[in-house]
């Protein structure tokens, strides 16, 4: 068995509509949804605010690399076309496998062009972290630290201050 934490992001289209679809997509392996934020573009800043929550998950039988198949199909499936001039522009839907935890609870560690876990800007990104929290407010990012420790560092408090919670957007498991 494996637990992994994803992250979703929209900021083209029906941003809401898109992160539900990836919540969908995951199904019954969905174990918990936190919270809506919407936050400001990260990385290339000439775009639209992006809607953001993440997914833990669950599944027995699933493998890293099935975490990240999983991601990549609910991205297919909402439009998402990748633009190789713009790494960090927008996107219909943004499906990151930000960590994965061997059936002992252990983390699993790779260091794989394809896949690193856990993900390497996840420790630098309020996005992530910020909705993490609401999900395990006792939470650690595995090489990185515990989650408010992170969302208080100087290199991310500044992020977090500008996400905005959206009680208004809710989304909703399948399991």
């Amino acid at each position: 068995m494996t637990r992994a934490l994803l992250s979703l992001g929209s900021n083209l289209g029906d941003r809401a509509d898109h992160l539900q679809s990836a919540v969908t997509a995951l199904g019954e392996s969905v174990l918990l949804v936190s919270g809506v934020y919407e936050t400001p573009p990260w990385g290339d800043r000439d775009q639209p605010a992006y809607l953001n929550a993440v997914v833990l998950a669950v599944d027995p039988t699933a493998a890293p690399e099935d975490w990240l198949a999983r991601a990549r199909a609910a991205e297919r499936a909402a439009g998402r076309e990748r633009d190789p001039a713009r790494r960090f522009g927008p996107r219909t839907l943004d499906v990151d496998v930000i960590a994965v935890w061997a059936q002992d609870g252990t983390p699993v560690l790779r260091d794989d062009p394809e896949l690193t876990l856990p993900h390497p800007r996840a420790h630098l990104r309020a996005f992530v972290l910020r909705p993490w929290l609401d999900l395990q407010p006792y939470g650690r990012l595995p090489g990185h630290g515990w989650l408010t420790d992170l969302l208080n560092s100087a290199s991310v408090g500044a992020d977090a201050l500008e996400l905005r919670p959206c009680p208004e957007v809710g989304l909703e498991s399948t399991a």
